[in-house]
């Protein structure tokens, strides 16, 4: 039998965001979405997979520039996909505001992991509070860096995400990060970093920390696009132990 985790709770000392007022035409729940221009993702540390070994739901604490708690992520997955299949298993993600409301939920079917082989490229599924699709996150054919299209409900490319050469993306002892692009690739509009946390954290844990920087004035929709690219880069680059990728 699977262990089981401690109830979701915010982590002792930490302030909560209050609710912006007065935003209107905003899913609920998203609203904070308006007043940030950077989140930052940090995965907690699961002491009976340091323990043991055993692959645990991965769970998040997402925070604002201030140290402020704005959202909570728990992942949903089978026991034995997390086991047998790692990184590459399938799973949904919840994403929780601090009233413990559903805001936003990921659906990450199974690919095999494998970059450079156009039938196993990546993808995520990005719905609303009510389960509306509010986008996609899809991994780009390449030989070289590594690349997301950020797309809308319609599955129009909005945004690119862009990595750098793959044999970079490690624990490298220092951060690694992502630019964000215009749809045309012409322009940087964000970036996503992946944080390097010490070489006790990296080495021992999968737990990893991350950054995502966007325009303030960009769509509501589109940041939250973004933020959820940063989940499905830490499990395809980031969930393991030891130096190396998950490609």
């Amino acid at each position: 039998m699977e262990a089981q985790k401690a109830p979701i709770t915010t982590q002792p000392g930490v302030a909560l965001m209050p609710m912006p007022e007065g935003v209107t035409g905003c899913p609920p729940g998203l609203e904070y979405f308006t007043q940030v221009d950077q989140l930052l993702i940090q995965q907690m540390i699961e002491l009976i997979e340091v323990m043991t070994g055993f692959e645990m739901e991965n769970r998040y604490i997402v925070k604002n520039t201030m140290g402020q708690q704005v959202y909570f992520a728990a992942e949903k997955s089978d026991c034995y996909p997390r086991q047998w299949c790692g990184a590459a298993r399938p799973f949904s993600m919840s994403i929780l505001d601090n009233f413990q409301r559903e805001v936003l939920h990921f659906e990450r079917p199974f690919r095999c992991q494998g970059r450079l082989c156009p039938c196993s490229l990546q993808v995520m599924e990005v719905q609303g509070p009510d389960k509306s699709v509010l986008g996609f996150i899809k991994e780009k054919y390449t030989c070289n860096e590594p690349m997301w299209y950020i797309n809308d409900a319609s599955d129009v490319t909005q945004l690119l995400i862009k990595g750098p050469c793959c044999c970079c993306i490690c624990k490298c002892y220092a951060d690694t990060e992502y630019e964000i692009l215009s749809a045309d690739g012409a322009n940087q509009v964000g970036k996503l970093v992946a944080q390097w946390s010490g070489c006790m954290q990296e080495w021992v844990t999968k737990a990893g920390n991350f950054s995502v920087s966007f325009p303030m004035d960009m769509s509501v929709q589109m940041k939250a696009l973004l933020f959820s690219a940063v989940f499905l880069i830490d499990y395809m680059y980031y969930e393991y132990n030891g130096g190396g990728g998950a490609n």
